[in-house]
């Protein structure tokens, strides 16, 4: 699949955090250190965060020290070297939208979190959202904006103006489908703005695969670059970590060539539904009930909360009674894969944080776990495992709203007065199922509200057993 040339083709990544530099940039290093050169990548961000680690990327030639640590606590430390151009955050983005413009440019891929694409349920763009309403302004005064869709339709406009060719675009974040949703709010933004030419020429000269991505990669705290020095003798101001586990699952829909991946353990497949669906209900859902349920007992770390026997019962009877019925059948061994995640979670070298994995509740809670309430419901089958996960985030949020939460809760996609407003509502439950952004078509369910205010009691009963 990869074409060749003089010079090697590239994917520009956008959004250079921890997972993009512990998950994609790896695979890549691997592909070039075993010899194949014909692609490489470059990357830079859209907003004018991190700026610190994208300086030392810069000062470094983006290089960098990944640490992965096993369940048995072995530390392995790589330097990894595929990123090839490191492009510094300005206002403009010019060196990104020139990147993007060049022809060796083949794929641009990008993670921003879940919460960046601003879709409701049904995959409709929140063009109210303030940070959307601000970039159609940007891009219709030639500017670029600091979404993702504010800045790849600056982007496809110089390519499609410039005669560039075609090129993929690739989601790297944890939404379900994520190549055809973030493909659907990219094209309602450029309707918004009204330009059919570029409309035109993003559907006929751009594809959008579906990936789904995994790797636990925390926030790097300061004893990561100190190991890295003690290990290495390189004082890198840029390291990461990460576990052990690695995957990559790709849907094989490239329209201008792509990296021989399968060659390093990338599965390339026609659909990446099934893994995609176990993955987020299987991980990502039961990741933010262990951090929400960590939180309202005074844990910090998630390989506290797994330890927690109350804490791994919720996790585990959410996925063994009302998700692996749902998923079946399927070409994954349900059961055994929740087993290593709940193994993977439990990691105490890896230390991730509660404050990391709770965040962005309002995506999670409509993206990874309405779902199997919809499906159990159409089957006439109890609700009262993953009931939990929002009677958790509930009793989380009351926290929150008054003040006693011990870290700073983000959410990109929460409007914090209708937060409060559940909170102070007369009956807090029934305002919470009430609420179609999180619920959709379920929104106010008498079956809802009846589960998770049971479920609601269970969490009120299990905090006073924590706190006896």
């Amino acid at each position: 699949m990869s074409n060749s040339a003089a010079s090697p083709l590239v994917m520009l990544h956008l959004g250079l955090g921890s997972f993009h530099r512990a998950h994609q940039a790896v695979y890549m290093h691997e592909l070039i250190a075993s010899g194949d050169t014909r692609w490489s990548l470059a990357g830079g961000n859209i907003r004018p965060d991190m700026a610190e680690t994208i300086a030392a990327l810069v000062a470094q030639r983006g290089e960098y020290t990944l640490e992965t640590i096993t369940p048995g606590n072995e530390h392995r430390f790589t330097r990894i070297t595929a990123i090839k151009e490191v492009i510094a955050f300005e206002p403009e983005l010019k060196a990104l939208i020139a990147r993007a413009v060049d022809p060796g440019t083949r794929i641009i891929s990008f993670t921003v979190t879940e919460a960046g694409y601003y879709l409701d349920p049904n995959n409709v763009l929140d063009v109210a959202a303030a940070d959307i309403a601000a970039d159609l302004a940007s891009v219709r005064a030639g500017k670029p904006g600091s979404t993702i869709y504010g800045a790849l339709a600056v982007m496809l406009k110089a390519r499609m103006q410039a005669a560039s060719g075609p090129l993929t675009l690739l989601c790297c974040d944890n939404l379900r489908h994520n190549g055809d949703r973030s493909r659907r709010g990219l094209l309602q933004f450029i309707k918004q703005l009204g330009d059919e030419a570029l409309m035109d020429w993003v559907q006929a000269n751009t594809s959008s695969p579906n990936d789904m991505v995994d790797r636990i990669t925390p926030r790097p705290a300061p004893d990561v670059a100190e190991r890295v020095l003690a290990a290495t003798g390189w004082a890198d101001a840029a390291p990461v970590m990460g576990e052990s586990f690695i995957q990559w699952v790709v849907e094989d829909r490239f329209c201008a060539g792509r990296p021989n991946w399968e060659t390093v353990g990338v599965e390339m497949v026609d659909s990446v539904a099934p893994y995609e669906e176990a993955k987020i209900r299987l991980l990502n859902a039961t990741h933010s009930c262990i951090a929400w349920a960590g939180t309202l007992v005074g844990y910090q770390f998630i390989h506290e909360g797994t330890h927690d026997a109350a804490i791994r019962k919720f996790a585990f009877d959410y996925v063994t009674d009302d998700v692996i019925p749902v998923l079946s059948p399927s070409p994954i061994d349900l059961g055994a894969y929740r087993d290593v995640v709940l193994d993977r979670f439990g990691n105490p070298a890896i230390r991730d944080t509660n404050q990391r994995v709770a965040m962005d509740g309002f995506s999670k809670i409509p993206g990874f776990i309405a779902p199997t309430f919809r499906e159990r419901l159409a089957r006439n089958e109890s609700i009262d495992s993953v009931a939990m996960l929002p009677a958790l985030f509930l009793a989380y949020l009351q926290r929150w709203h008054r003040g006693q939460i011990a870290y700073e809760y983000q959410d990109q996609a929460m409007d914090p007065a209708v937060a409060h407003a559940f909170c102070e509502a007369a009956d807090p439950v029934a305002a919470f199922c009430a609420d179609a952004v999180l619920w959709g078509p379920l929104a106010g369910d008498a079956r809802l509200v009846q589960a998770i205010r049971g479920a609601c009691g269970r969490v009120d009963q299990f905090v006073q057993n924590h706190h006896a």
